[in-house]
Formats: structure tokens, C-alpha cells, sequence
């Protein structure tokens, strides 16, 4: 097949979760099939690292595009003109007028056989009902984030500017549902959540993934009573997470247990972060290249968020590491894992520190979860199993449209 893979907002560095998972899907893809890849950077950023990584394609094309930052004049203005639209605000940003003129170019000409629209935000960008299918692929239930944002909100007037976000936002991943010929969900639950806003499309789950040998135990010694929690930190669920394990959470299992340690590992931390942290005493790297050794001098690995939808990359690299999880339920939502064999869940700050210390006093509980977790992320979800049922999805979609 011929596959058009449209992916606004970057690919390259490998530092976020949906990054990784499309990186993964193009590149074991690309191994038997045509694959152009239409996508952008920021301007200033080289693309060439990520066309010389992606090699195996037959054409990567990136646009320079910045779009227009929160507090900006620009998304003031973006926020106004959304609202006399269909568009969400946050994918009114994301048009992308010359990538956009080229995907469409692409599709009338016939040059390829199958388009891939990669996350909502890729959906303004593509021509939906064209002469080409078109395969959703999504990697969040994006209404369910805005409406848990507008949920955790509390400043007055942010409110009902979230409330009406995230309603608009249902509407419009709803229509993209219907209006796409095959849409791929990364787990069953957000699979029944975009099925029932949409009940006449084609709605499918197929798992999220790890490279289970870079994501290996690699006999680095774990630091006793030592947390580590990993992700971006200048996306607002990760800060969310963070700022409420430090000022509830943590508290609690100091209280239980002193001395327990803490790092932050991940890109561009906020200052609302780095007050936090500094005032509980705990360490934050930024960004760093390799985040296999912070994952490997976890104790315990914390995923406290409150926040977001899709599946958890940082879970199954965690797991892939051997390494013993707590997470709330909305942490580990959508993934394969049964509470107390593969993880143990807790919902409240006391349950969590309780699950926190009680990891932290038992190494051999520690150790048995993290084996169960290592050994089903490598005999179920490499990238190379995932991926062959993504591919499974194109071709379906591609014969069905034949």
C-alpha cells in the first residue's frame, strides 16, 4: 500500500508518548509498505534527524510551524474565531495551511492509497470522504482530558471557557469518528467511549506497545526508598500529577517512613513545579537523553495523575524495567493490567501512600510485580506484535474502500 501519514505538532525527539507510538507504528509499517510522512517542526529545529530515523520511508516532508502560545495574542485570537466555528480552540491552532494544500494534493492525485490521520489534531488537515479512506488513529478520548481539566479547574473564570472547550471537543471527535473510514483506539475503553459518540463508526482498539529491549533490566541497582516519577512536564496532566503526589501525597509517606527520596525526570518543568519541589526537598532533571536510569533507580514508580486519556506509555516502560508501580485508575486506564498482579491502584492520597510504603517495606512484593509486569509487556506487547495489527486495520480499511 501507498499510506499518507499526516502528523501535525512534530515527531522528533522521541519525548512523548504519543511521539513514541507513532514513531514506532510509521517505522514498522514503512518495512512493507510506501509510507509518506507529512508533519512539522518548529521553526529553528532541523528535520533532517528525523528523515535520516525514518529512513525507510519513502518521503518525509516537515513544515516549519509554531502555533500560537496560551496567554498569547495570537490564541486570544484563535479562542475568538473558534467560537464562531466548529473547531475546537485547541485544533483551530493547528491548522496548518501548506501541509494541509500537500496532504490534499496527494489524496486528488491518487498518489496514495490509504490517508492516516494521526491524533484529532491531524483531522482539519486531511480531506475526510475524499477518494481516499481515511484511518483515524487516536490516541486519547481528547473530550474526556478537557472535560477531566474543566472537572479539577478551579479558578472561576477559566471554568466555563473549559466547559464549553471540552463540549465542542466532544462534538468534533465525534463527527471525525463518523466521517473517517476506519477509526483505531488505543484501548477498549477509550474504544467503547468514541463508539458511543459515535454508534455508525468504525470504531477498534489496538494496543499501545514498548520496545521491550531498550526498556530492559539492566542490573543497575535500585536506591532504596527511592520514588521516580517520568513525563513531560510541560504537558498539564503530568504537572497536574506531580504537584498533587508532592503537596497530598508524599506527605503522608515521609510521615510513614522518613528519609524516602523523589525525582522528577522529564522536559521543561513548570515553575508551579519547581516551587513544589523545592519546598518538598525532592530532585528534578529536565530534560535528559536517556530516561532508562532514572527508571532503574526507582524503589517504586509513581504515576499519580488525575488527568488524561489514552493509554500510559511511561506504565509499560516502567513494567518493561521490572520495576513495581502504584498508579491511580486514571493513570493506568485503557492498559492490560490486573490491580495487585502487575500494579497495585489507589484512588485516594491515604490509599496511594499506603500502596507507596507498603512497596517500599517489601522487597519481595516489589520484586514479584515487577516480574509479572515484564512478562507480559514482552510476550504481548512488542512493537513489532502492536504494529501488526495496526497494519491489519489499514489494510481493511484499504480493501473495504476498494
Amino acid at each position: 500500500m501507498r499510506i499518507l501519514w499526516v502528523k501535525v505538532g512534530g515527531l522528533w525527539p522521541l519525548n512523548t508518548g504519543g511521539r513514541l507510538r507513532s514513531f514506532h507504528m510509521i517505522s514498522e509499517l514503512a518495512r512493507r509498505h510506501r509510507v509518506t510522512l507529512l508533519t512539522t517542526h518548529r521553526p529553528g529545529e532541523d528535520p533532517r534527524e528525523l528523515a535520516t530515523r525514518l529512513s525507510s520511508c519513502e518521503r518525509v516532508v516537515s513544515f516549519p510551524y509554531a502555533p500560537a502560545k496560551h496567554e498569547s495574542w495570537r490564541f486570544a485570537l484563535a479562542v475568538l474565531r473558534s467560537w464562531v466555528s466548529t473547531l475546537p480552540a485547541d485544533l483551530w491552532k493547528w491548522r496548518v495551511a501548506p501541509l494541509r494544500a500537500e496532504a490534499v494534493r496527494l489524496v486528488k492525485a491518487r498518489e496514495v492509497d490509504l490517508c492516516v490521520a494521526d491524533f484529532l489534531l491531524a483531522i482539519p488537515n486531511v480531506q475526510l470522504r475524499g477518494p481516499v479512506p481515511v484511518l483515524f488513529f487516536e490516541h486519547n478520548v481528547e473530550h474526556t482530558i478537557w472535560q477531566r481539566l474543566w472537572q479539577v479547574e478551579t479558578r472561576w473564570w477559566r471554568r466555563p471557557l473549559l466547559a464549553v472547550e471540552w463540549r465542542k471537543m466532544r462534538r468534533y471527535e465525534a463527527r471525525a469518528c463518523r466521517r473517517s473510514t476506519v477509526t483505531i483506539a488505543v484501548s477498549e475503553t477509550d474504544r467503547a467511549l468514541l463508539a458511543a459518540g459515535a454508534p455508525s463508526a468504525s470504531v477498534f482498539a489496538v494496543p499501545t506497545g514498548v520496545d521491550v529491549a531498550y526498556f530492559a533490566p539492566n542490573g543497575r541497582a535500585e536506591v532504596p526508598g527511592h520514588l521516580v516519577f517520568t513525563g513531560s512536564m510541560d504537558w498539564y496532566p503530568n504537572e497536574d500529577a506531580i504537584v498533587y503526589f508532592l503537596e497530598t501525597i508524599l506527605p503522608l509517606v515521609r510521615r510513614e517512613m522518613s528519609g524516602v527520596s523523589l525525582t522528577i525526570a522529564g522536559r521543561n518543568p513548570s515553575p508551579r513545579v519547581l516551587r513544589a519541589a523545592g519546598q518538598a526537598g525532592v530532585k528534578i532533571t529536565g530534560t535528559v537523553d536517556d530516561i532508562r536510569p532514572y527508571i532503574a533507580e526507582a524503589a517504586v514508580y509513581v504515576v499519580p495523575l488525575r488527568v488524561g486519556g489514552g493509554t500510559r506509555l511511561k506504565i509499560f516502560e516502567a513494567l518493561a524495567m521490572a520495576k513495581a508501580v502504584v498508579s491511580t485508575p486514571v493513570g493506568a486506564e485503557g492498559l492490560p493490567l490486573q490491580p495487585g498482579e502487575h500494579f497495585l491502584r489507589a484512588e485516594d492520597p491515604a490509599e496511594f501512600a499506603r500502596a507507596v510504603t507498603s512497596l517500599l517495606r517489601d522487597p519481595a512484593r516489589r520484586r514479584a510485580l515487577g516480574a509479572a509486569g515484564r512478562r507480559l509487556v514482552e510476550e504481548r506487547y512488542s512493537w513489532a506484535r502492536v504494529a501488526r495489527e495496526f497494519e491489519a486495520k489499514c489494510e481493511e480499511a484499504f480493501t473495504n474502500a476498494s
